[in-house]
């Protein structure tokens, strides 16, 4: 009988500690936010806009340091790779104008 209660009180903890940990999971709020389709494909919209956002702002900052870099070094002036970044430079210059 002891041992009963003991297992019985061990299953108790255990369920206590799993629904805890699906508190903190937020899981109601989760199934409420998939059976709301509006609100699902709201939240999805945003962050897609924000995701899209995100990569066109560091692709320009990440394309402006590449130039700024490759300017430096044709100012350098290498002899193999300073043609090559001249004309990839040039180009770019003109695509800007």
């Amino acid at each position: 009988m002891e041992q009963v209660k003991g297992e019985l009180c061990s299953l108790k903890d255990r369920i206590d500690v799993l629904a805890r940990n699906m508190e903190k999971m937020k899981l109601a709020e989760y199934v409420a936010l998939l059976e709301d389709t509006r609100r699902l494909l709201w939240v999805n919209f945003i962050s897609g806009i924000a995701r899209g956002l995100g990569i066109a702002v560091g692709f320009t900052v990440l394309g402006a340091v590449i130039l700024y870099f490759l300017q430096k070094l044709l100012l350098l002036n290498l002899p193999v790779i300073g043609g090559f970044i001249a004309q990839i430079v040039q180009m770019v210059q003109i695509k800007m104008y």
